[in-house]
């Protein structure tokens, strides 16, 4: 039988991860200062599980302070001590990567004292199982530029981030290792966790609580709050008359 296609009708639908208990979310926050202060550290990492704290890491020293429940519950399990070198590592890629930064051409602050890195590493399961990462990259507090670890591509939010795209996109040992340790290690980290975690997060989510005694430390890069992961899927939908 003959036919001729007429139309094709395409249907999206957006789903917010965060509404189903199956999507959750690992990050690490990172601020690297080459000219700390006296008794201040080098680098310091802040990891957080769905929002809440979980830890405070010097990953100068491997010293980590464990801020809520959520990090005692999984210090003992062997995925902690790895998560500990890897944030290490991190931490001095990016200390390394800031000898070559003109601070001038990053901040729009003007007298504003030494450059100082914000690095915000995300990853995040949804609920329809699909995983998928993220970094966002800031200087003195101005968000310049970001990265998807899934997809590869990076976007420049801020002329200050112009020349980190450039040095970054043409070295693949660092891109490789941003895509590795997001897509990687993070997601890992992230599954082996929820073994432990999950009846922890169940919990809490579904009592009525007042504010939080272990605030979040605030990552200074402006305009940079939780976002939440949206899946598009769209269904395309082909009408034949005969």
């Amino acid at each position: 039988m003959g036919g001729s296609k007429t139309s094709v009708v395409l249907l999206s639908m957006v789903l917010f991860s965060g509404t189903s208990s199956d999507a959750h979310s690992l990050s690490y926050n990172f601020t690297i200062d080459p000219q700390p202060r006296d008794d201040q550290p080098w680098c310091e990492v802040q990891g957080e599980v769905d929002q809440k704290v979980f830890l405070s890491c010097d990953c100068g020293t491997a010293k980590i302070k464990y801020m809520s429940p959520l990090g005692e519950e999984v210090k003992s399990m062997s995925a902690w001590e790895a998560q500990t070198v890897t944030l290490r590592d991190t931490g001095d890629l990016l200390q390394g990567q800031m000898h070559d930064v003109t601070p001038e051409k990053h901040t729009d602050k003007v007298g504003s004292g030494p450059l100082t890195l914000q690095a915000r590493m995300t990853c995040w399961r949804e609920d329809n199982g699909h995983t998928n990462a993220s970094w966002e990259f800031g200087f003195n507090g101005q968000l310049c530029l970001l990265f998807d670890s899934e997809n590869g591509p990076w976007t420049v939010v801020h002329p200050g981030g112009r020349q980190m795209k450039e040095k970054w996109e043409n070295d693949r040992a660092v891109t490789d290792f941003f895509k590795k340790v997001s897509m990687g290690d993070c997601q890992a980290w992230l599954q082996t966790f929820l073994v432990r975690w999950e009846k922890m997060l169940k919990t809490s989510a579904s009592l009525t609580m007042g504010p939080s005694t272990v605030q979040p430390k605030a990552l200074t890069i402006k305009h940079i709050t939780w976002i939440l992961q949206v899946v598009l899927t769209s269904f395309t939908i082909t009408v034949f008359l005969g």
